[in-house]
């Protein structure tokens, strides 16, 4: 009997992938201060690359070098010379050649973060409109974005997507989940735009939908480029899953290869199996909340509608569950995340039936088990708190990872919460002393050029 996980998948563009398992997004922060890959990244990715996985996804890399997820992404914007440069397209070419070793894929994820900018990389985030991310402060009150920017937005995400071809990725994915900008034009809570971009939701959806086609257009047909939707945004007045029902049907006539099936944001976090704020949280059905993949029975819903492949990344752990998955039709492609942050072999390991499973880690990452302290507790910031906690042990891990170092399962949770909180602080002070010297300097050729005159 042959393993569905390893059996090979062509897209629609006529690529294939060797098998069905993906290394799945998250964010590396290992980018120097110029916001350019490092050898880092080399590091990681030639790890996972040998790990197995027949597709890899990068962590977010930007398209704005002001509005970052966190300090240490990298970017690719089409107005800073710097992240363009024939060095920072070096540096981009030898994170693509060591991340295919293997013979995998190598997909960049290409990004906007919008008002998910935290305040000490930028206080003027942009995003549709002036709707503020309440989270332990973290966040400034982001500026609307003008159309002319939306449009330049949209030429810097196909612009992106060139630059990802031609330094040897072999497809992207654009980012339209997890509240991010694209995310945010989607849901009529961060959406409050009363133009031809805001409103019902066929012009919320006008900018994903622009962004995919001219990504298309810029990387042409046989290159492969996928999507990550959010299934649904798990707040009150948020993204639906019946809205998100109705994107997908639209998405069906612009030629993607992958659409990745996810859910949640920042102040829902069931991306991963957490959750926020409870008066604003959508209620999740019981079987739903048992089952190891969180969003199986989202993407069971899309499958109805959609005519390219899927791809369902969250809380896989099992062999069986996976097997189930794909057996069922519900989905094509297993996305594998934060497994690979501590068992970057998991996936190989795998494939060769030496385990059936992974330790879910993530049920041990707690300040506490129960009781006010607790991911269960009643007060937001403690809530918050084990969040940004457990993310950090993983973020701490991909550290080691990419310093060619071993896991270190014994780290607890305080301690790589403020490893990690030292780390961002002092990567954005690095990110803005770079900008500030990179303004200075076109100031002064500035001066030099009106003094010729």
């Amino acid at each position: 009997m042959s393993d569905p996980l390893a059996q090979p998948l062509r897209l629609p563009c006529g690529a294939v992938l060797p098998n069905r398992l993906c290394k799945a997004a998250m964010t590396e922060g290992v980018a120097d201060a110029l916001l350019r890959a490092t050898p880092r990244h080399e590091t990681l990715y030639r790890g996972w690359s040998a790990g197995g996985a027949g597709l890899l996804l990068t962590g977010n890399v930007q398209i704005d070098r002001h509005d970052l997820e966190r300090p240490g992404n990298v970017a690719i914007d089409s107005s800073d010379r710097r992240t363009t440069s024939p060095e920072a397209r070096e540096r981009l070419a030898a994170w693509a050649r060591a991340g295919t070793t293997a013979g995998n894929h190598l997909w960049m994820q290409i990004s906007h973060a919008g008002r998910q900018s935290p305040w000490y990389v930028t206080r003027r985030p942009r995003a549709p409109s002036a709707v503020q991310l309440h989270l332990l402060g973290n966040y400034a009150r982001p500026v609307p974005l003008t159309e002319d920017e939306i449009v330049e937005l949209i030429g810097r995400f196909a612009a992106a997507a060139v630059v990802a071809r031609e330094t040897g990725f072999t497809g992207v994915q654009v980012h339209g989940a997890h509240g991010y900008l694209i995310s945010s034009f989607l849901s009529p809570v961060t959406n409050r735009r009363t133009d031809a971009w805001g409103g019902p939701l066929d012009n919320r959806a006008r900018f994903l939908l622009e962004t995919v086609r001219a990504v298309r257009r810029a990387v042409g047909a046989d290159f492969p480029v996928a999507l990550k939707l959010n299934s649904d945004d798990f707040r009150k007045g948020g993204f639906s899953n019946a809205e998100c029902l109705e994107v997908v049907r639209w998405l069906n006539d612009e030629s993607l290869d992958l659409l990745e099936i996810s859910g949640g944001t920042y102040e829902q976090p069931r991306l991963i199996g957490a959750e926020g704020r409870s008066e604003d949280a959508v209620a999740v059905r019981p079987s739903t909340r048992a089952r190891e993949a969180y969003f199986l029975d989202y993407a069971a819903a899309i499958r109805k509608v959609a005519r390219m492949p899927l791809m369902v990344t969250g809380g896989f752990r099992t062999r069986a569950a996976m097997e189930a998955a794909l057996g069922s039709g519900d989905c094509d492609m297993i996305g594998i995340g934060r497994p690979l942050c501590w068992q970057p072999d998991f996936p190989r390991r795998l494939l060769s039936r030496e385990v059936d499973g992974v330790e879910r880690i993530e049920d041990r990452l707690k300040f506490a088990e129960r009781g006010w302290r607790s991911p269960a507790s009643p007060l937001l910031p403690v809530k918050v708190l084990n969040t940004f906690g457990a993310q950090s042990w993983y973020y701490c891990q991909l550290f080691r990872l990419a310093d060619g170092q071993p896991a270190d399962l014994e780290r607890g949770m305080l301690s790589t919460l403020v490893e990690y909180l030292a780390d961002e602080l002092r990567t954005a002070r690095q990110v803005h002393q770079a900008r500030n010297q990179s303004t200075a300097s076109s100031a002064m050729r500035s001066g030099r050029s009106r003094g010729s005159q």
